[in-house]
């Protein structure tokens, strides 16, 4: 059957939403075929892997690597591990059933010894770190050093002690120190202000560390020497490690004026005494400069031959005296001298010691503290040395300051 003349069928037509599924579904046949491309800021996921697997290194003295078996070790000295890419999750460093104490970072990251090790015995080190990529393990075992000798390190001020504002911090060892660097960097010194010092060693056993000016009264200050188990040069090892925390008092400076023969002192900026003296006479005047108030006496034989002058010498002697106050370690006191109130504030009379009169002796010993300072103006000597052993203010700050480690 046909259609009637003059009527023509018009092609059928697809809804238009056919037609764009149709072109979709073509384009889509067409992208399958093309290589895919990709940025160059996608990385391989096991390369990611790899760098995140954490890593272990383990530390001891100065940053060197501690090696599997390694001899030597200073047993004074930190031991440190780290991890890499990772947090710790255990260390332990053991000598039998002893376990070393050590401290984490707050981050995780690193393990550090703090409490010593033994000399000459064997130790064995385990850690275990874990990281994104998975864990990692180190174990080390080594041996402690064995020392040739010990040095003993003596802090003053004492524990506790209060001392005037000229008192530097001293420590000194029975024995001579060659590596005097490694005991600088053992000593940690804290003080309440905060104050400008630096060291300087006086003789190869004592170590001095002082103010750039003298202290402020009330200044708290804390010392520790830490210096056990580390060689201090030659295979002379610390024996012992000390410590000390002591106060600043009030303020004394003390002046001896060779030219009126008179010491005055003043506290917290007021002169509170004044006496006369005799000093040193011509042949063995009194050095001038600044002297620090050390030890005291009761009694005390003063003796020339400690110092060098035979006793049985033209200016040898050997006295005994009352209230003695040390000024120097050469043998300048303070202290009575009834034989010589006469000349005391006038002539001078004594081997080089400040002749007091017995009231004035004793004063002096009860009211001065370890560290106040004595400045000696006007004599005919030369000028105290500054590693006479409480010369130390002699010494030129700058000079000082550079150090001589």
């Amino acid at each position: 059957m046909g259609y009637p003349r003059g009527l023509v069928r018009s092609p059928r037509r697809l809804p238009l939403v056919v037609v764009a599924a149709l072109i979709a579904l073509l384009g889509s046949v067409t992208s399958c075929t093309k290589a895919p491309t990709y940025s160059d800021k996608v990385n391989d996921s096991s390369q990611f892997d790899d760098m995140a697997a954490p890593e272990l290194t383990a530390t001891e003295y100065g940053d060197a690597p501690l090696k599997e078996g390694a001899i030597g070790v200073q047993p004074g000295a930190p031991v440190t591990v780290k991890a890499t890419q990772g947090s710790l999750t255990s260390v332990t460093v053991k000598n039998g059933d002893r376990t070393v104490a050590g401290e984490l970072s707050p981050d995780g990251a690193t393990w550090t010894s703090k409490s010593p090790m033994e000399f000459g015995s064997r130790y064995t080190l385990a850690a275990q770190a874990e990281g994104v990529g998975g864990t990692a393990d180190l174990q080390r075992s080594f041996t402690t050093r064995s020392p040739n000798n010990f040095a003993m390190p003596y802090l003053v001020p004492r524990n506790g002690e209060v001392v005037g504002v000229g008192q530097p911090i001293s420590v000194k060892f029975d024995e001579p120190i060659t590596n005097r660097k490694v005991v600088q960097d053992a000593i940690a010194i804290k003080t309440e202000p905060k104050t400008e010092g630096a060291f300087y060693w006086i003789s190869p056993q004592d170590l001095r560390w002082r103010p750039k000016e003298f202290w402020k009264s009330g200044t708290k200050v804390s010392v520790d020497v830490n210096v056990y188990g580390l060689d201090l040069g030659d295979g002379v090892f610390g024996q012992k490690n000390v410590r000390s925390n002591f106060t600043v008092g009030r303020q004394m400076l003390i002046t001896a004026d060779d030219k009126t023969k008179i010491v005055s002192f003043e506290r917290d900026g007021k002169v509170i005494r004044k006496m006369p003296t005799s000093m040193g006479k011509p042949g063995t005047p009194t050095d001038n400069g600044i002297y620090i108030v050390g030890d005291k006496h009761a009694h005390l034989v003063m003796d020339s031959s400690t110092y060098g002058v035979p006793i049985n010498s033209a200016d040898g002697y050997r006295t005994p005296v009352d209230y003695a106050t040390q000024m120097s370690y050469s043998g300048i006191y303070f202290h009575s001298a009834p034989w010589s109130v006469w000349a005391q504030g006038n002539t001078n009379t004594s081997h080089g010691c400040l002749n007091l009169s017995p009231d004035d002796a004793l004063w002096v010993m009860n009211n001065t503290l370890r560290g106040d300072p004595v400045t000696v103006l006007n004599t005919q000597g030369p000028r105290l040395s500054g590693t006479d052993g409480l010369g130390d203010w002699n010494i030129p700050w700058e000079r000082w300051k550079r150090g001589n480690a």
